[in-house]
């Protein structure tokens, strides 16, 4: 289980310690749009059936309306869940947690990583690293299933792997896969840094179709570039999008300073690339 090194750094081990064309308006944005609108035709509404006698509309009732509205619109907007939590709730229930020992140079190490549902089958997606070279790889689902697993499919080239797990829970939860981000797309890694289970971090996409050296003098090229903070643990997990959909495979971190922290700049391996390791369908 090394991690590979250089200028391209692996977020997902531990020793021992989701395309759109054009952009998208912010929901609350159009519900507040949506909200003037449908005030806007009551009072056209009221105007045209006003009878004899009736008092002419003034543009004093006008700015009310329109007050109420905005007050309305935005009062709906503090009770809606932000794209962050919409993300988080989506892809929750196909998170994995993945436990690894082995032998390395050091001794015995431990390691932590991320995986995601993203089959009916149970089918697990990771980043390779996370459990190349390990002797026991241990998964626990959202439900608290935990398994034993074992890598069925895997691709040196994207750091991809696909692990088939003992035992399933009663119910899988497969994730949902997404198209390519843009940039300036919202992303939110979804994973276990620093053993900090389940947790969710956010940003952007800041380049695609990256490429980056790790270990061993490879290179992963096609890579999602996003600014969202990721470290030990994230990598293997999802990355996803507002929707909650998947759009990428956390692989890795810049590392100019040779240190295993995030400094700014995370990497994920397209989804239409990973998923197809797992003999998901283009996307």
């Amino acid at each position: 289980m090394p991690a590979p090194s250089a200028v391209g750094t692996p977020a997902g081990q531990e020793d021992d310690a989701t395309g759109r064309a054009g952009r998208r308006f912010p929901r609350k944005l159009l519900a507040l749009a949506a909200v003037l609108l449908l005030a806007g035709l009551a009072l056209v509404a009221t105007a045209l059936l006003q009878g004899p006698g009736t008092p002419v509309l003034t543009q004093a009732d006008v700015d009310r309306s329109v007050q109420k509205g905005i007050a309305a619109a935005q009062e709906q907007a503090r009770k809606s869940p932000t794209d962050a939590t919409t993300a988080y709730r989506a892809a929750l229930p196909s998170l994995v947690v993945i436990r690894t020992t082995g032998v390395g140079a050091g001794g015995a190490q431990n390691g932590t990583g991320a995986g995601v549902v993203v089959s009916a089958d149970g089918a697990i997606l990771t980043a390779l690293h996370v459990v190349d070279g390990a002797d026991t790889i241990r998964v626990s689902f959202a439900d608290g299933t935990e398994s034993s697993a074992r890598v069925a499919e895997q691709a040196a080239s994207s750091d991809t792997a696909v692990l088939t797990a003992s035992s399933l829970p009663k119910v899988v939860v497969p994730a949902v896969l997404g198209g390519a981000p843009q940039v300036g797309d919202e992303v939110f890694p979804l994973g276990h840094p620093l053993g900090l289970t389940e947790s969710l971090s956010g940003g952007v996409v800041s380049a695609v179709d990256r490429s980056i050296r790790v270990g061993s003098g490879r290179t992963l090229a096609g890579l999602i570039q996003f600014d969202a903070a990721v470290n030990p643990g994230n990598s293997g997990g999802p990355l996803l999008n507002r929707d909650g959909q998947v759009v990428g495979i956390v692989t890795g971190l810049a590392n100019p300073s040779e240190q295993s922290f995030f400094v700014g700049i995370g990497f994920a391996v397209p989804i239409a690339t990973a998923g197809g390791v797992a003999g998901s369908p283009p996307q």
